[in-house]
This record gives C-alpha cells, sequence and structure tokens, in this order.
C-alpha cells in the first residue's frame, strides 16, 4: 500500500505500522487508504461486523482501545480494508498501551462516587466511551430549581473544561434522579457550544447519561466553554443535590432554587469522600428572602462529592 501525499512519508509509514502505537498506525492506514469513517463503517457491516464510526473514531484517536472479542475481529477486518499485512493492526494491541501525559491529573472512578456508579460505567461501556473522557472541570456553574410539590424540575449547567488529551470532542453528562422517577420523560438539552449526542437511560437505576458533542475537536490544554440543562420533575420529593468530582481543581458555584410554595425549614451544605462515607464540613446556609435561593461556592474543588441538603419538617 502506498501512502497518500498528504500523509507521511513511506519510511515513516512503515515505522508505525512495525512499533506502533495503534491509534497512530490506524490513522495512518485510515489516511493513505484515504476512506472516511463511514465508508469503513459500511465495509465492516457487509462482514457481518458491527461497530460504530465513534468506536472508530475513538480507536484511531487512542482515547479507547479495541479489547472484546467483536472488536479484535473488526480490527482483523481493518486490516483487509485498509490493505496491510495480516495481524499488522492486531500485533500492536499486544503491546503494552502508552502511559498518559504528566499533564493529566489523577481521577476517580464513577464507582467511587456513585451509588450507581456501576450502572454508569456500564453504560460507557455499551457505548463504547473511555471511562475517561479526557476533559478536567475550570470552572462549573450549576443551578438547580424545586418545583412547587418538593420535586427537582430541572438543572442547568455552564462549564469550563480543560482536555489533557488531544482529540476530545465531546462531554459525558449524568443524571441520576430522585427515588420514583421516570427517566422517559427527562429532557437534555444543549444550549451553547455543543449539540446533543446519544443519551441512554437505565429506568431501574434512575439514570440518564447524554453526550454533549462540541463544536471543534480539542487540543492537549485548550479549554472549551459550553452549557447544557437537564428537564426533571419525574421522582419524589427531593432533599439534596450533590455532584461528584473525579478530579482535583476548577472553582464550582451550586445554587438550589425553591418554589415559593414549598420552601425548606432548613438548608445545609456539605461534602462527602464517597457515597456511603459520613458528611463533612456541614454548614448552614439561609434562603434569600425574594429569590429563595441558596448556594454553595469552593474555590478549589476536591475530588468527591459536594451538595446541598435541605429539610422540608
Amino acid at each position: 500500500m502506498r501512502p497518500t501525499e498528504d500523509t507521511a512519508s513511506s519510511a515513516e509509514f512503515s515505522r508505525l505500522l512495525h512499533g506502533g502505537p495503534f491509534h497512530l498506525a490506524l490513522r495512518a492506514a485510515v489516511t493513505a487508504r484515504g476512506l472516511p469513517l463511514h465508508r469503513i463503517q459500511h465495509r465492516l457491516a457487509a462482514r457481518g461486523i458491527k461497530v460504530g464510526v465513534t468506536s472508530l473514531s475513538y480507536w484511531q484517536q487512542g482515547a479507547r482501545r479495541p479489547r472484546h472479542p467483536e472488536s479484535l475481529r473488526a480490527v482483523s477486518a481493518l486490516e483487509e480494508i485498509l490493505e496491510l499485512p495480516q495481524g499488522a493492526l492486531v500485533r500492536l494491541l499486544l503491546t503494552p498501551e502508552q502511559a498518559p501525559g504528566p499533564a493529566r491529573p489523577a481521577a476517580r472512578p464513577y464507582r467511587a462516587l456513585f451509588s450507581v456508579g456501576e450502572t454508569v460505567e456500564r453504560l460507557l461501556e455499551a457505548l463504547e466511551l473511555p471511562p475517561d473522557g479526557g476533559l478536567h472541570s475550570v470552572g462549573h456553574h450549576e443551578r438547580v430549581r424545586i418545583g412547587p410539590a418538593g420535586e427537582m424540575r430541572s438543572r442547568t449547567s455552564q462549564q469550563i473544561v480543560r482536555a489533557h488529551r488531544d482529540g476530545v470532542d465531546r462531554y459525558l453528562a449524568v443524571h441520576h434522579g430522585d427515588p420514583g422517577c421516570d427517566v422517559s420523560g427527562m429532557r437534555v438539552t444543549a444550549y451553547e457550544n455543543c449539540r446533543t449526542g446519544r443519551v441512554r437511560h437505565h429506568p431501574q437505576a434512575g439514570v440518564v447519561v447524554a453526550e454533549l458533542l462540541f463544536d471543534a475537536r480539542l487540543r492537549r490544554g485548550e479549554t472549551y466553554v459550553f452549557g447544557y440543562g437537564i428537564e426533571d420533575g419525574t421522582g419524589a420529593r427531593s432533599s439534596e443535590y450533590v455532584r461528584g468530582f473525579s478530579y482535583a481543581g476548577g472553582q464550582y458555584m451550586l445554587q438550589v432554587r425553591f418554589d415559593e410554595a414549598a420552601l425548606p425549614v432548613r438548608c445545609r451544605r456539605f461534602a462527602r469522600s464517597g457515597p456511603e462515607a459520613a458528611r463533612t464540613g456541614v454548614t448552614d446556609l439561609t434562603p434569600s428572602g425574594r429569590h429563595r435561593a441558596v448556594h454553595l461556592v469552593e474555590q478549589s474543588v476536591r475530588r468527591g462529592i459536594l451538595g446541598i441538603s435541605w429539610d422540608w419538617d
């Protein structure tokens, strides 16, 4: 196979095929063959192999590595589609993954932050999304509205994120409703610098997972501003709102606003190291009279959970 004029030299192409890493070798082969990802997907489908364009994109970005038997079967088929020697790509998957760069901060998994963390991780795996989305927060302003029956009506988020690897083009929004919620009645809306991608629901756990697709692919170190909202209003009376942080650092502001018909008797801010851990840093909050709202501001968050709780009687 001869690389086109837009690819690296033949020597560089051969070097990647011989020594990897896998994602760069795959990217070079796709470019050299001149096939769009959707056409590659169609050719795989003709061989009875189902792989999404998103997964193919993640593979050549290095954001996800093929592991499952069906994925490895797809890689073998890619060698034929891209006119590569048999085993050229599969062999590269047998070498260790590259270690993350020093700019990538340490993260906590979802299961260490949420009682439904394992459910979220399974949804990610089904979507073939990496557990680490490649982003950490620089600033996050979140507003929660409580309805007249004490239910969580909605929440909106305005976020500034920074990429800690190349090629990141989406954010994963996770919403966990209150007991009795109906995930089919929840709505995710992208309203600034993003659009809604795939949305998945887990009715038993009351979880919604949504992709928010950016207007650009970020390079490592670049920042991005976007906003989105989730309409809920389907659950029982709410008593707290929490936000989990996989990474340390970044500012966070949370405001909870109550309907005039449902005012709590007491509000508190708190922190927890995990879903089952005891609350720490408990501080009383006084709702503002006219706006019926309380808030917290954390200038540099720690890994773990921050939230506001309230008592109805």
